[in-house]
């Protein structure tokens, strides 16, 4: 198990109460970090920290949704008496995956405002003290959607590429003040959020990741960022890196209506 006490004494989780955020916060448990867990609905939050409870770490949760008025302050005001030493975005969700036209101004404005708005918040934040203490980590939870755009995925995968640069860019800003940085780029992973979207995991030739190899993987990559991505899927980045985007887009759009139920 990779030694993590040196990223508390407390971390924070946005979307910390099931699948891949669920394992990170069983990872630092494991190592003596004490927790703050966020996430929108209270029973899955208060059973995981029930869990890691057992583990000999304190535990606060604060259930709410991260683009309501007033979120934000919640959170901070849960870690205003204590060292906040790595927080974890994996709050990221393509809440509004509808084609464009068919979509609803508000709707893409509520992924916007999930993968954008209060990421930028919780890490300016946490950031600027640790760039002061002169340690700390940002773990960020990206998408290989951040390399495509494709019909149902237009803004959100937008904003995940918005999160992969602004992880280069701060991982640069806080290198060489001992701060680590990294985007973790997630692939097909076997969570209940994926479940519940309906995703088919039985693609042919489709890597599926498990959510446990997925945290500890980020947490050893932590220290070596700016981005990484999750074993598995480098073949893919790299193919989406293709100057001939128009084959590109074709390509992974069909790739999408067999992995995502469409209307």
């Amino acid at each position: 198990m990779t030694d993590l006490s040196p990223y508390g004494p407390w971390a924070v989780i946005a979307g910390g109460s099931e699948g891949v955020g669920a394992e990170f916060a069983r990872e630092l448990a494991g190592s003596g970090v004490n927790l703050v867990l966020v996430a929108r609905t209270p029973g899955p939050l208060e059973s995981t920290a029930a869990r890691l409870r057992e583990l000999g770490v304190e535990v606060r949760t604060v259930a709410t949704d991260l683009t309501a008025p007033g979120a934000i302050g919640e959170i901070t005001a849960a870690t205003a008496d204590v060292e906040v030493g790595l927080l974890v975005y994996n709050a990221g969700a393509n809440t509004h995956g509808r084609a464009f036209t068919r979509g609803t101004l508000d709707g893409f404005a509520s992924v916007i405002d999930l993968n954008i708005t209060a990421m930028l918040a919780l890490v300016h934040h946490y950031a600027v003290p640790m760039r002061e203490r002169g340690r700390g980590g940002i773990l960020l939870v990206g998408s290989l959607a951040g390399y495509v755009g494709t019909s149902t995925e237009g803004v959100y995968g937008g904003v995940k590429a918005f999160g992969r640069i602004f992880a280069e860019g701060l991982w640069a800003e806080l290198r060489e003040y001992g701060v680590d940085v990294l985007e973790l780029v997630l692939g097909v992973t076997r969570t209940p959020a994926m479940e519940r979207a309906g995703l088919n995991f039985d693609v042919p030739g489709m890597h599926v990741s498990e959510p446990v190899d997925v945290a500890r993987e980020g947490l050893v990559a932590l220290p070596h960022g700016p981005v990484h991505v999750v074993s598995g899927n480098e073949a893919i980045v790299e193919m989406r890196s293709s100057a001939d985007r128009a084959r590109l887009v074709a390509g992974t759009e069909k790739v999408m209506r067999l992995l995502v139920p469409h209307d």
